[in-house]
């Protein structure tokens, strides 16, 4: 008797359905057979089901199993196909009638006493099922809220195979998991930091609230204990919140990568993520053996912070040019060719010179010029051109230290960057675009003209500061930034001139 189960595998970040088939024939010498292009733990699942099967009162009779997973030429990996096997055995069996399981959509690992174990993936999983016009989903119960964030599908969290197999039967009846979007979005934490602790570095400050507007990349160039990480930190208080289909790519990402924390059905602040500089290129972008969101993934639309930039490996740093370029990370392998997002906002800090001293007025510096340019040269000029700007960070003098507060908090700055936002929102609604960052070609020069002063301005600047055709670009980009700050339609000088000034590392060479 042939039985079939969906179940879904996946890829990249999303999930594609995959039909689990169950031959069971009692003629013929008893084994057990899997086919599908099956990894070590969906191999493996045979001990996990048989055991389980057993612990939940089910007989399993000497028998040919033929296990099939199609489509067979796509590996399968993980150990979510625990559940949809036993079921696929029991309709086997004759414990359940085919048409009782027929299109439902099940994952879950499986201990050897019947519980089923949680399991990453399940929104994708949900979306697949929704997508495919499936009754429902039958899933672990710790990942019941996770999948219940998708609307018009209902999704069942069992707590073992036993209760699964019983709601199948219609022998107990288990209430759908749901959640409350609107109650989600109010759970989005307060922040526990604000710019107003941030004492003076009133032109970083500016800076950031530019980035922050116009979703560009920025660099904090200062000696040690000058705020560089005290300001990055705070990023996050004054970015705009998610909007509902930016928080599903977030959550996906973190549910494929087994990182959505348990009492979290759906992410709703952007990320932050911080990786130490030893950090390996498979740790920033992804991939390995099978294949992983890497940092810079689990980043996307939030904050990606490389402290101390150049101690990381330089080979590490260069493979963020095409995700940062492209807003996505592409991994091929030999079976398989993966795409991952990474749309980030790139923050990072850096010394002046290998002692971090050289802007520093109070200590003197140690380093020779060459030492200097050695240090300065572990990050290449093509990814240097890909951080918009790049803003020197001095030490702070007593006068600012000894202040009671800042005049700018994060409230006020949120304020103005969701105000510039929704200008852009606005600006670029007929259009794949979401910030001015993301300008270039036909709509660079659609949406940043300048007139003849702004050309004279532009032309003297590349001439004395040698900027490359990226650097240009990115500097019309963080004007057209300026000006939306400021309410305005036009780009003149003083926007040019202020963006110019952002590019710190431009002005020295």
């Amino acid at each position: 008797m042939i039985a079939k189960v969906s179940c879904a595998a996946l890829m990249g970040i999303d999930a594609f359905k995959v039909e689990l088939e169950v031959d069971f024939s009692r003629s013929g010498m008893p084994c057990f057979t899997m086919v599908g292009l099956a990894e070590g733990a969906v191999r493996e699942s045979k001990e996990r089901v048989f055991s389980a099967l057993k612990n939940c009162g089910f007989k399993v009779p000497p028998a040919r199993i033929t296990v099939n997973l199609a489509p067979a030429d796509v590996r399968k990996a993980g150990s979510a196909y625990d559940l949809p096997l036993a079921v696929g055995i029991l309709c086997g069996m004759g414990v359940l009638d085919k048409a009782q399981a027929e299109g439902w959509f099940m994952a879950g690992e499986l201990s050897l006493t019947g519980e089923l174990k949680p399991i990453p993936g399940v929104l994708p999983l949900a979306l697949a099922a929704r997508q495919e016009g499936g009754r429902g989903i039958i899933v672990p119960e710790a990942n019941g809220r996770e999948g219940a964030v998708v609307n018009d599908i209902p999704v069942v969290g069992a707590r073992d195979l036993g209760q699964a197999v019983r709601m199948l039967l219609g022998e107990e009846a288990v209430k759908p998991a749901c959640v409350d979007i609107d109650t989600l979005w109010e759970e989005r934490r307060d922040f526990l930091l604000d710019f107003s602790e941030v004492k003076g570095q009133e032109h970083a400050k500016r800076a950031i609230e530019i980035a922050a507007a116009g979703g560009h990349n920025l660099l904090f160039i200062g000696p040690p204990g000058s705020g560089k990480t005290m300001l990055a930190k705070r990023i996050p208080t004054v970015l705009p919140p998610l909007r509902f289909e930016e928080a599903l790519e977030v959550t996906k990402i973190y549910s494929v990568a087994g990182l959505l924390p348990p009492d979290r059905a759906l992410l709703v602040t952007r990320p932050f993520r911080t990786p130490h500089h030893t950090i390996s290129d498979v740790g920033l972008i992804g991939g390995g053996r099978y294949p992983q969101p890497g940092e810079v993934s689990l980043a996307h639309r939030g904050v990606l912070f490389l402290d101390e930039m150049p101690e990381f490996k330089k080979s590490v740093l260069e493979v963020l040019r095409q995700p940062l370029e492209d807003g996505e990370v592409s991994i091929s392998r030999s079976l398989v060719s993966l795409r991952y997002p990474a749309d980030v906002m790139l923050v990072a800090a850096m010394n002046p010179c290998p002692c971090g001293y050289l802007t520093d007025e109070t200590h003197p510096c140690e380093c020779t010029p060459i030492a200097v340019q050695r240090y300065r040269s572990r990050i290449s000029g093509p990814l240097l051109d890909r951080i918009d700007l790049q803003v020197e960070v001095p030490a702070v003098p007593y006068e600012d230290l000894s202040r009671t507060g800042s005049d700018v908090d994060s409230a006020s700055m949120r304020k103005r960057i969701g105000a510039a936002r929704t200008v852009q929102r606005e600006r670029y609604a007929d259009l794949p675009i979401l910030t001015n960052a993301d300008l270039e070609g036909r709509s660079l020069e659609t949406f940043c003209q300048v007139g003849d002063d702004g050309h004279a301005f532009m032309r003297r600047a590349v001439q004395s500061l040698g900027l490359s055709a990226r650097a240009y670009t990115r500097v019309l980009r963080i004007a057209r930034t300026i000006a939306d700050l400021d309410n305005a339609d036009a780009i003149d000088t003083g926007h040019l001139a202020e963006a110019i000034s952002y590019r710190s590392l431009d002005r020295q060479g």
